[in-house]
């Protein structure tokens, strides 16, 4: 609880009570509109809740005695403006978080994330993956057990970013080609087990480590007011793909939805993990760079960091210049199908692809445009992703989700 007075004890207890009954259903999308950004004024958020004044009022001062915003009263009026500024929303940065992990093919992270996709805290990147699921998972969940013990924060829930479709419901990964992992590894269960192991009792969640980069930036970063939204994005290993439709991430009937990295886009290409050739997967990946550049991948930093370094330090190198140009013409060929398929009105690209994006943007733009039938009639932007961590962020996103759903369960427990 906050320290601010319980709304259905201020003034008139019965008008309140009746307000704040009146706008219970409005609870979690009131959280959802300040947690997103939406609704950064008590103004703005009566008017995206079609409520009464009166009524958004009792809605954020419950928010509030839940520790999960924190309502301004008295916020400063701006120069030139006229009557009473309206009251101030934001989230609570003292308030609680749930646990983010996050597992690639160079390691693994864990993360505090609160309500606004704000990291409070993280731990360094590890970079040995065992071949034993069990292993990793129990290894970041305890790395993450220890940040809430060292900052004293209360959790509501854990998520996990995985470098693999996760099939539903059983929760699955399906194919984690850059990682020793067997086919089919039930990682939802042994991360739930892990996390209830480390005495944290609230839910805990798995799902596609690009699906829940989409899934942040969305909310968070590049994607925000996009209705349909398509995210492309190389991870340490690899390509993936993922699509929001009207605010919702798809995922298909079982989870599968957005394998972009199996398109193919040289049909006489490298072959890929999958059994096919050319892929995206294997032909615009950091690997497929740095080996398209002549340069010999390194022990460390990761191959990802690597072929951004080269990016960014060496472009006008002819060989990294060509090898870039090379890249980016597939990755605009793959876009361009997609789009074609998917009409979306945004594409966030993450990874090196948000690098050779910034290296050379209108050559991507033209190979999207002259290749898809929607982009010569007025264009997709094309944009890069903004938030770090993303799929951190995402795999947070997850967990928070029941709380956004029902605030009234991030009640803390009686003692």
């Amino acid at each position: 609880m906050s320290g601010t007075a319980d709304p259905r004890r201020a003034g008139d207890g019965t008008t309140t009570r009746t307000r704040l009954d009146r706008g219970r259903g409005a609870l979690g999308p009131a959280l959802e509109l300040v947690h997103t950004g939406r609704a950064p004024t008590r103004a703005v958020l009566t008017a995206e809740l079609g409520v009464t004044r009166a009524t958004a009022g009792a809605v954020a001062a419950e928010l509030e005695a839940l520790g999960l915003i924190r309502v301004d009263a008295r916020p400063g009026a701006a120069a030139g403006s006229q009557g009473r500024p309206s009251h101030r929303l934001s989230v609570a940065e003292d308030g609680p978080v749930v646990l983010a992990a996050q597992v690639h093919a160079d390691g693994y992270r864990a993360a505090l994330v609160g309500l606004g996709g704000r990291i409070v805290a993280t731990t360094p990147g590890c970079e040995i993956v065992d071949a034993d699921p069990a292993k990793v998972l129990g290894s970041v969940v305890e790395a993450g057990a220890e940040l809430l013990d060292r900052t004293g924060r209360r959790c509501v829930g854990a998520g996990l970013a995985v470098p693999s479709a996760v099939a539903e419901p059983e929760g699955l990964a399906l194919n984690p080609l850059h990682l020793a992992w067997p086919a089919g590894a039930p990682v939802r269960q042994i991360f739930a087990e892990r996390v209830r192991a480390a005495g944290i009792t609230e839910p805990a969640f798995a799902a596609n480590d690009v699906n829940l980069a989409a899934l942040a930036e969305h909310r968070h970063g590049a994607g925000r007011g996009s209705r349909d939204l398509l995210c492309v994005a190389t991870g340490h290993r690899g390509v993936g793909g993922a699509l929001v439709l009207d605010g919702r991430l798809h995922s298909g009937s079982s989870g599968l939805a957005l394998e972009v990295g199996h398109l193919t886009v040289n049909p006489e290409g490298r072959p890929c993990h999958c059994g096919g050739r050319g892929c995206l997967d294997v032909e615009t990946d950091p690997l497929a760079f740095l080996t398209a550049a002549g340069r010999a991948p390194g022990p460390e930093p990761s191959l990802l960091q690597q072929s951004i370094d080269l990016v960014r330090e060496d472009y006008t190198d002819p060989a990294v210049r060509t090898a870039a140009e090379a890249l980016i013409d597939r990755l605009g060929l793959g876009l361009a199908g997609l789009v074609n398929i998917l009409n979306p009105d945004r594409i966030i690209l993450g990874g090196l692809h948000r690098t050779l994006l910034r290296a050379d943007p209108e050559r991507l733009r033209a190979v999207v445009a002259d290749r898809s039938l929607w982009g010569r009639s007025g264009g997709v932007p094309i944009l890069p992703c903004t938030l770090d961590h993303n799929s951190l962020v995402g795999a947070a996103e997850l967990a928070w989700q029941p709380i956004l759903d029902d605030p009234l369960t991030a009640s803390p427990p009686r003692t």
